[in-house]
């Protein structure tokens, strides 16, 4: 009898040691986030998005999904108290392109350490990462730049778009941006995955192509970057410039293509296997 129990108490012991611990992780984020569970609205242009992937490949995580639609880093501090966050083992945060498109101000490192409030990137970050430490001084924090983006069209209402990072948006390049996300994560000794400069994902695959009227013929060319910057693009009277032979590392020169995902899905679960 003792040596049944010796047995059992040995078998739990092991089986505990192998079972990875079971880990919330709460997204938060911007479209790129929100869409990870509205796919249809992508005109299922994507099967997954990143967080899906994650866990697919990392069973003992669970995630929330605090993605909004649109939301910039000073709409999320704003928000901070009435989103419903709840304490977790894991929290990410990907945000960054729409600051950088609606032309907020980044702001100066001053701002992230003084708590100087929401009126810079560096002050939102502050707000939302020290309601994240109040909700769990011991969360591990992951912190994700923006991705550098193409041209985007969004196929639903092609009135909505806008020019890609390969040039500034009120004197400011998204290339800063994430520079300053980089920088917070050196001060709160924070994981950064770097979309921006180390995931492959540049201007050049971020689409195949664009397909616009030629203006010297009136016919339909498919130009790859940089060759379509400057070519003129109607929403009203032109087809979609992205039809799917067009994807790639994005399905709308933004928002991340399952190639896309599948790359960012890659890069958190080599950090979060960790956990």
């Amino acid at each position: 009898m003792k040596k049944l129990v010796l047995l059992i108490v040995i078998a739990c012991t092991i089986s505990s040691f192998f079972t990875p611990k079971k880990i919330t992780w709460v997204a938060i984020g911007d479209s790129i986030t929100y869409l990870n569970e509205h796919t249809n609205e992508t005109d299922n242009r994507i099967s997954k998005g990143y967080m899906t992937r994650v866990t697919d490949k990392l069973s003992n995580i669970s995630y929330i999904n605090q993605g909004h639609n649109g939301w910039t880093s000073g709409g999320i501090a704003e928000e901070i108290e009435k989103l419903g966050l709840t304490k977790a083992d894991v929290y990410s945060i990907f945000l960054g392109t729409n600051d950088w498109w609606q032309g907020r101000p980044i702001g100066t490192i001053a701002d992230y350490k003084n708590n100087a409030g929401n009126s810079t990137v560096f002050g939102s970050f502050c707000i939302i990462i020290n309601k994240l430490r109040h909700l769990n001084k011991d969360a591990k924090i992951i912190l994700i730049t923006p991705m550098q983006r193409a041209d985007f069209v969004y196929f639903a209402d092609m009135k909505n778009n806008a020019y890609g990072s390969y040039k500034d948006k009120n004197g400011q390049s998204l290339a800063q941006f994430a520079e300053a996300i980089n920088a917070i994560g050196k001060i709160e000794n924070c994981t950064v995955i770097d979309l921006y400069n180390k995931s492959g994902m540049t201007l050049k695959n971020l689409v195949k192509y664009k397909r616009l009227k030629d203006p010297a013929t009136g016919m339909y060319k498919n130009y790859p970057y940089p060759d379509f910057i400057n070519v003129p693009f109607n929403p009203s009277a032109d087809d979609y410039p992205y039809p799917i032979d067009a994807i790639d590392m994005t399905y709308d020169g933004l928002h991340p293509s399952d190639k896309g995902n599948a790359i960012i899905a890659d890069m958190m679960v080599k950090v979060m296997r960790h956990y």
